[in-house]
């Protein structure tokens, strides 16, 4: 227990320990709040104070830099103003000279205007005359066409009027009469060395229509044709096809030594088959074509062209052929010399045997033998003769290729 005496009164009371905590506690508080107001009350001032200064130096800065930016404004503002004018001018002057440049591209512009004006006018002009031009020739060509076609109108009515009266046989040789006009026509430039004329040749029981043969400028054959016309008229009963004339013409192809056959035919005339240009048959005969006579040149010139392009590999094997023949050649030669020889040598040596035997058997007998010698002898000079005449050049006579390759081997 604690005694606390009043200082106002002076009476003294008695507390226990939480009654003393509690009073020390309030003391405290009140002093502490106390400190807190206090220490509050001087941070305020000095804030206040710091304020204060903090405005005075803004405030001070604040002055200068409006100061320095008022001058550099006005700097500014005095450039400004001489730029200002300085592109007023240089727009004055710009302006100027770009009304200048506008007024002078459209004076520029108006006489390019005048002048297509003009030009396109004149173009009208002359198209227009063009057109009227070709107007006039327009109406010519077109009277022109109607006379041609007239014209053509009458001839087609002749000619059906002229097949008309012609028999088969004739209408057959008026193809021909086509076909070798459209040939000689072009002889002279196209087929210069070419032979083409009808097959005259009946001996083996028929014949073709033409033949035709061509040849390099040596001379040399490198293709033949045997060719075959056949037409009829429209009012025929009995209609002919292509496929009926085939056989014969393998055949007339085969007896004259040709190696294409070709039908030229108006026969089937409604055939799509036959109608659309060149038609091989070679499945039902070799190298054989059928064709319109529209066709007559035009495989001539294909089967030419061919052989044309063929004809170099054909006089290559012509001669690895005649240097097989040559080969031949010598060897027949060196067998015809072996034979010989062999034939001389066996004569001598029976001939020797013969001696001997009658030697050995009778010396009566020595005149024959010595006849037997004799003609041994005789037999052995003459195939020593041989021996000795034989020559290359007797060896290679007739194979010129293997003499010059005895030439070449000579040389090395």
């Amino acid at each position: 227990m604690n005694q606390i005496k009043c200082p106002k009164c002076g009476e003294v009371f008695t507390i226990d320990e939480s009654d003393y905590e509690s009073i020390v506690k309030q003391i405290k508080d009140h002093e502490y709040r106390e400190d807190l107001d206090r220490i509050e009350r001087q941070h305020k001032k000095e804030l206040a104070q710091a304020v204060q200064l903090a405005e005075a130096e803004v405030k001070n800065s604040l002055s200068e830099i409006l100061g320095k930016k008022d001058a550099e404004i006005a700097k500014l503002g005095a450039e400004l103003e001489k730029q200002d004018a300085e592109t007023k001018l240089a727009v004055s002057e710009a302006l100027k000279n770009k009304d200048a440049e506008i007024a002078k591209l459209g004076a520029k512009l108006e006489k390019q205007d005048a002048e297509m004006k003009l030009a396109l006018s004149s173009a009208v002009k002359e198209k227009d005359d063009e057109i009227s031009e070709l107007k006039i020739k327009n109406l010519a060509l077109e009277e022109g066409y109607k006379k041609e076609l007239a014209g053509k109108d009458e001839m087609i009515a002749y000619y059906r009027d002229f097949k008309a009266k012609q028999s088969t046989k004739m209408v057959g040789e008026s193809l021909e009469q086509h076909c070798s006009y459209e040939f000689n026509k072009l002889r002279p430039t196209a087929f210069k060395n070419a032979y083409f004329e009808k097959d005259n040749d009946s001996s083996s029981g028929s014949k073709g229509d033409f033949i035709y043969r061509d040849y390099d400028d040596a001379g040399t054959e490198y293709i033949s044709i045997m060719f075959e016309m056949k037409n009829e008229n429209d009012t025929t009963a009995t209609k002919h096809k292509n496929e009926h004339f085939f056989k014969e013409l393998d055949k007339d192809r085969n007896e004259k030594k040709c190696e294409y056959a070709v039908l030229v035919s108006l026969l089937e005339q409604d055939s799509d088959l036959y109608n659309e240009g060149i038609v091989d048959v070679s499945h039902r005969y070799p190298k054989m074509y059928v064709i319109r006579p529209q066709f007559f040149i035009p495989i001539i010139t294909l089967l030419k062209n061919a052989a044309e392009n063929s004809l170099q590999y054909r006089k290559e094997l012509q001669t690895v052929q005649n240097q097989n023949l040559d080969y031949a050649q010598f060897e027949e030669n060196m067998n015809q010399f072996k034979n010989a020889f062999g034939r001389n040598y066996e004569l001598a040596s029976r001939k020797f045997k013969d001696a001997i035997d009658d030697i050995d058997r009778t010396i009566k007998a020595l005149e024959k033998t010595r006849a037997d010698l004799v003609s041994s002898e005789n037999n052995l000079r003459l195939a020593n003769d041989k021996a000795q005449d034989l020559t290359i050049k007797k060896l290679t006579k007739g194979a010129p290729s293997v003499a010059e390759k005895f030439k070449s081997v000579e040389k090395k």
